[in-house]
C-alpha cells in the first residue's frame, strides 16, 4: 500500500502575492513535514472584493510567477478555474475527488483562524482538512474548531498595505519577488 501524500493548501487573495506568504508556506512545509505546498488563489473571494483589485487571471499569474523559483510551491487554479464565489469547503469536495491518494491541510493565518466560525459549511470542512495555523500579530488566533498552530517566523505585511506603497511609488523591494513587480508594471496594476 502507497503512502498518502501531504499537501498543504495556502489560500488567498494574493493581491498580491509577497514575501510573508513565501515565508509562511516554507515554514509550515517544513515544520509539519508536508510534500507539497499549493497557492491557491480565489476566484471571487467571499469576504474581500473592492474596485480596483487584480483581475482573477492576474492574480494567478502574479502567483505562478511568485512561486515558481520553489520546487515544492505550485500553483493550484482551481477556483480561479470555477469562477463565481468561492468557499473553501466545496473546493476541498473537489480536491479530495480529483485526488483521493492526497491528505489535504489548509494553512491559515492568526486573523483567518479568529474568524473560522463565519466560514461557509465550517462543520464540514474540519472533517475534510486539517487546519494548519500561523500566528499573525494583531490576532487572537483562537476558534472553537481544531487548528494545529505552529510557530514561524512573523512578519507584519498585508497585500494591502503593498497596494498602498505601490499606489503612492514606494518602494516594495525584498517585500514581492522581482518577477511579481515586473508582472504589475507590465499590467499597470495599484495605479503603478
Amino acid at each position: 500500500m502507497s503512502e498518502r501524500k501531504k499537501v498543504g493548501i495556502l489560500g488567498g487573495t494574493f493581491n498580491p502575492p509577497h514575501i510573508g506568504h513565501l515565508m509562511i508556506a516554507e515554514g509550515v512545509r517544513d515544520i509539519a513535514g508536508l510534500e507539497e505546498i499549493r497557492f491557491m488563489p480565489n476566484a471571487i473571494p467571499p469576504h474581500k472584493v473592492k474596485e480596483g483589485d487584480a483581475a482573477a487571471w492576474q492574480r494567478l499569474e502574479m502567483t505562478r510567477l511568485a512561486v515558481r523559483e520553489n520546487p515544492d510551491f505550485t500553483v493550484e487554479p482551481i477556483e480561479v478555474d470555477s469562477g463565481g464565489v468561492s468557499y473553501t469547503s466545496r473546493t476541498m469536495d473537489l480536491l479530495r475527488e480529483r485526488e483521493p491518494g492526497s491528505d489535504f491541510s489548509f494553512i491559515i493565518g492568526g486573523d483567518s483562524i479568529d474568524h473560522l466560525h463565519t466560514w461557509y459549511d465550517i462543520d464540514a470542512l474540519v472533517e475534510k482538512v486539517e487546519f494548519i495555523g500561523v500566528p499573525r500579530p494583531g490576532s487572537g488566533a483562537s476558534s472553537r474548531y481544531p487548528v494545529k498552530m505552529v510557530g514561524i517566523p512573523q512578519i507584519d505585511l498585508s497585500s494591502t498595505l503593498l497596494r498602498e506603497k505601490l499606489k503612492a511609488g514606494r518602494s516594495v523591494k525584498y517585500l514581492i519577488p522581482d518577477p511579481v513587480i515586473r508582472f504589475i508594471r507590465e499590467e499597470g496594476l495599484y495605479g503603478v
